[in-house]
Protein backbone atom coordinates (compact mmCIF):
# COMPACT_ATOMS: atom_id res chain seq x y z
CA UNK A 1 0.00 0.00 0.00
CA UNK A 2 1.09 3.46 -0.55
CA UNK A 3 -0.29 6.37 1.31
CA UNK A 4 0.06 10.48 0.44
CA UNK A 5 -1.99 12.90 3.14
CA UNK A 6 -5.79 11.37 3.24
CA UNK A 7 -5.14 8.80 0.15
CA UNK A 8 -4.01 5.07 0.91
CA UNK A 9 -3.81 2.78 -2.08
CA UNK A 10 -5.30 -0.78 -1.94
CA UNK A 11 -1.93 -2.14 -3.58
CA UNK A 12 1.91 -0.60 -4.25
CA UNK A 13 1.73 2.04 -6.86
CA UNK A 14 4.51 5.23 -7.55
CA UNK A 15 4.09 8.25 -4.91
CA UNK A 16 4.20 10.13 -8.01
CA UNK A 17 1.05 8.43 -9.46
CA UNK A 18 -0.64 8.87 -6.09
CA UNK A 19 -0.12 12.47 -4.81
CA UNK A 20 -0.81 14.31 -7.89
CA UNK A 21 -3.43 16.66 -7.12
CA UNK A 22 -5.16 18.88 -9.80
CA UNK A 23 -4.82 21.82 -7.24
CA UNK A 24 -6.45 25.38 -7.82
CA UNK A 25 -4.04 27.88 -6.17
CA UNK A 26 -1.83 29.47 -8.48
CA UNK A 27 0.95 32.32 -8.02
CA UNK A 28 1.53 34.59 -10.63
CA UNK A 29 5.20 33.28 -10.83
CA UNK A 30 6.25 32.31 -14.22
CA UNK A 31 7.25 29.26 -15.99
CA UNK A 32 10.21 29.30 -18.27
CA UNK A 33 9.96 28.42 -21.60
CA UNK A 34 12.37 25.41 -20.84
CA UNK A 35 9.83 24.29 -18.06
CA UNK A 36 6.96 24.52 -20.10
CA UNK A 37 8.25 23.13 -23.14
CA UNK A 38 9.25 19.67 -21.23
CA UNK A 39 5.75 19.60 -20.13
CA UNK A 40 4.86 19.38 -23.73
CA UNK A 41 8.20 16.97 -24.87
CA UNK A 42 6.07 14.56 -22.28
CA UNK A 43 2.94 14.34 -23.55
CA UNK A 44 4.64 14.07 -26.65
CA UNK A 45 6.09 10.50 -25.92
CA UNK A 46 2.72 9.23 -24.72
CA UNK A 47 1.32 5.79 -26.53
CA UNK A 48 -1.41 5.92 -29.37
CA UNK A 49 -3.03 3.83 -32.23
CA UNK A 50 -0.41 3.11 -35.07
CA UNK A 51 2.03 5.71 -33.55
CA UNK A 52 -0.57 8.35 -34.77
CA UNK A 53 -0.05 10.94 -32.20
CA UNK A 54 -3.73 12.86 -32.85
CA UNK A 55 -3.18 14.74 -29.47
CA UNK A 56 -2.48 19.08 -30.19
CA UNK A 57 -2.11 21.48 -28.18
CA UNK A 58 -2.86 25.53 -28.19
CA UNK A 59 -1.42 27.20 -25.42
CA UNK A 60 -1.03 31.04 -23.97
CA UNK A 61 0.57 32.97 -21.54
CA UNK A 62 -1.05 34.84 -19.29
CA UNK A 63 -1.09 39.00 -20.18
CA UNK A 64 0.07 38.12 -23.29
CA UNK A 65 -2.25 38.42 -26.70
CA UNK A 66 -3.08 34.47 -27.06
CA UNK A 67 -4.43 34.17 -23.42
CA UNK A 68 -7.93 36.09 -23.93
CA UNK A 69 -9.59 33.71 -26.30
CA UNK A 70 -8.94 30.97 -24.23
CA UNK A 71 -9.45 32.79 -20.99
CA UNK A 72 -12.86 34.16 -21.58
CA UNK A 73 -14.36 31.19 -22.83
CA UNK A 74 -14.51 29.48 -19.13
CA UNK A 75 -16.80 30.02 -17.06
CA UNK A 76 -17.00 32.27 -13.80
CA UNK A 77 -16.00 29.53 -11.35
CA UNK A 78 -12.98 28.01 -13.65
CA UNK A 79 -12.23 32.00 -14.14
CA UNK A 80 -11.85 33.04 -10.23
CA UNK A 81 -8.81 30.58 -9.71
CA UNK A 82 -6.95 30.72 -13.83
CA UNK A 83 -6.81 34.23 -13.64
CA UNK A 84 -3.13 33.75 -11.74
CA UNK A 85 -2.38 31.00 -13.57
CA UNK A 86 0.50 31.20 -16.14
CA UNK A 87 -0.22 28.90 -19.30
CA UNK A 88 -3.54 27.96 -20.70
CA UNK A 89 -3.89 24.91 -22.78
CA UNK A 90 -6.26 23.70 -25.38
CA UNK A 91 -6.30 20.08 -25.50
CA UNK A 92 -7.87 18.91 -28.70
CA UNK A 93 -7.38 15.62 -30.77
CA UNK A 94 -7.73 14.81 -34.79
CA UNK A 95 -10.08 12.58 -35.76
CA UNK A 96 -8.65 10.86 -38.38
CA UNK A 97 -5.23 8.99 -38.88
CA UNK A 98 -2.91 10.72 -40.95
CA UNK A 99 -1.73 8.22 -42.86
CA UNK A 100 -5.00 6.68 -44.60
CA UNK A 101 -7.54 9.36 -43.12
CA UNK A 102 -10.40 6.76 -41.48
CA UNK A 103 -11.54 7.61 -38.04
CA UNK A 104 -9.29 7.10 -35.62
CA UNK A 105 -11.18 5.13 -32.79
CA UNK A 106 -9.02 5.84 -30.22
CA UNK A 107 -8.05 9.34 -30.49
CA UNK A 108 -9.37 10.55 -27.40
CA UNK A 109 -7.99 7.61 -25.50
CA UNK A 110 -4.78 8.14 -27.10
CA UNK A 111 -4.80 11.93 -26.35
CA UNK A 112 -6.03 11.74 -22.79
CA UNK A 113 -2.68 9.33 -22.29
CA UNK A 114 -0.54 12.59 -23.70
CA UNK A 115 -2.38 14.63 -20.98
CA UNK A 116 -1.86 12.19 -18.17
CA UNK A 117 1.96 12.09 -19.19
CA UNK A 118 2.18 15.94 -19.39
CA UNK A 119 -0.06 16.26 -15.76
CA UNK A 120 2.71 14.03 -14.28
CA UNK A 121 5.64 15.27 -15.53
CA UNK A 122 4.39 18.92 -14.15
CA UNK A 123 3.99 17.44 -10.99
CA UNK A 124 7.68 15.71 -10.98
CA UNK A 125 8.56 19.14 -11.64
CA UNK A 126 6.23 20.82 -8.50
CA UNK A 127 4.40 22.45 -11.54
CA UNK A 128 0.22 22.67 -11.08
CA UNK A 129 -1.49 21.04 -14.21
CA UNK A 130 -5.36 21.16 -13.96
CA UNK A 131 -6.98 19.94 -16.51
CA UNK A 132 -11.23 21.35 -16.95
CA UNK A 133 -14.32 21.14 -19.03
CA UNK A 134 -15.97 23.95 -17.82
CA UNK A 135 -15.83 25.93 -20.71
CA UNK A 136 -17.95 26.51 -24.10
CA UNK A 137 -16.80 24.44 -26.38
CA UNK A 138 -18.24 25.67 -29.18
CA UNK A 139 -17.20 29.06 -28.46
CA UNK A 140 -13.68 28.00 -28.45
CA UNK A 141 -14.09 26.07 -31.70
CA UNK A 142 -15.46 28.60 -33.54
CA UNK A 143 -12.91 31.58 -32.55
CA UNK A 144 -9.68 29.69 -32.94
CA UNK A 145 -11.25 28.11 -36.21
CA UNK A 146 -11.05 24.86 -35.11
CA UNK A 147 -12.12 22.11 -37.98
CA UNK A 148 -14.69 19.71 -37.58
CA UNK A 149 -11.69 17.45 -38.39
CA UNK A 150 -10.61 17.88 -34.72
CA UNK A 151 -12.47 17.26 -30.94
CA UNK A 152 -11.96 19.59 -28.74
CA UNK A 153 -11.41 17.73 -25.43
CA UNK A 154 -10.10 19.60 -22.58
CA UNK A 155 -8.22 22.69 -21.44
CA UNK A 156 -5.47 22.51 -18.72
CA UNK A 157 -3.92 25.55 -16.74
CA UNK A 158 -0.45 25.29 -15.51
CA UNK A 159 1.59 27.42 -13.28
CA UNK A 160 3.62 27.14 -9.99
CA UNK A 161 1.99 26.64 -6.79
CA UNK A 162 -0.11 29.55 -5.13
CA UNK A 163 -1.28 29.72 -1.30
CA UNK A 164 -4.06 28.09 -0.51
CA UNK A 165 -5.21 30.82 1.90
CA UNK A 166 -5.35 33.03 -1.26
CA UNK A 167 -8.39 31.10 -2.62
CA UNK A 168 -11.89 31.87 -1.90
CA UNK A 169 -14.01 29.95 1.08
CA UNK A 170 -15.46 28.01 -1.50
CA UNK A 171 -12.07 27.15 -3.40
CA UNK A 172 -10.54 26.36 -0.51
CA UNK A 173 -11.80 23.55 0.59
CA UNK A 174 -11.56 21.55 -2.46
CA UNK A 175 -7.92 22.06 -2.76
CA UNK A 176 -7.94 18.64 -0.85
CA UNK A 177 -6.37 15.77 -2.43
CA UNK A 178 -9.81 14.08 -3.49
CA UNK A 179 -10.22 10.39 -2.62
CA UNK A 180 -11.01 7.54 -5.93
CA UNK A 181 -13.58 4.70 -6.05
CA UNK A 182 -12.52 1.51 -4.40
CA UNK A 183 -11.27 -1.04 -7.51
CA UNK A 184 -14.22 -3.30 -6.83
CA UNK A 185 -16.14 -1.00 -8.53
CA UNK A 186 -14.17 -0.16 -11.84
CA UNK A 187 -12.73 -3.54 -12.45
CA UNK A 188 -14.24 -6.69 -13.45
CA UNK A 189 -13.25 -10.12 -14.23
CA UNK A 190 -14.78 -11.21 -18.24
CA UNK A 191 -18.23 -9.13 -17.62
CA UNK A 192 -19.83 -6.64 -17.34
CA UNK A 193 -20.71 -5.69 -13.70
CA UNK A 194 -21.12 -2.14 -13.45
CA UNK A 195 -23.87 0.32 -12.17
Amino acid sequence: MTTFMNRKSEFPIQPLILSRVSYRAFSEERLTDEELMSLFEAARWAPSSYNGQPWRFIYARRGEKEWDPLFEVLVDFNKSWVKNADVLVLVISRNNFEHNEKPAPTAQFDTGSAWMSLALEAHSRNIVAHGMQGFDYEAIKKSLKIPDSYTVEAMVAIGKHGKKEDLSPELKVKEEPSLRKPLKEIISKGKFNFK
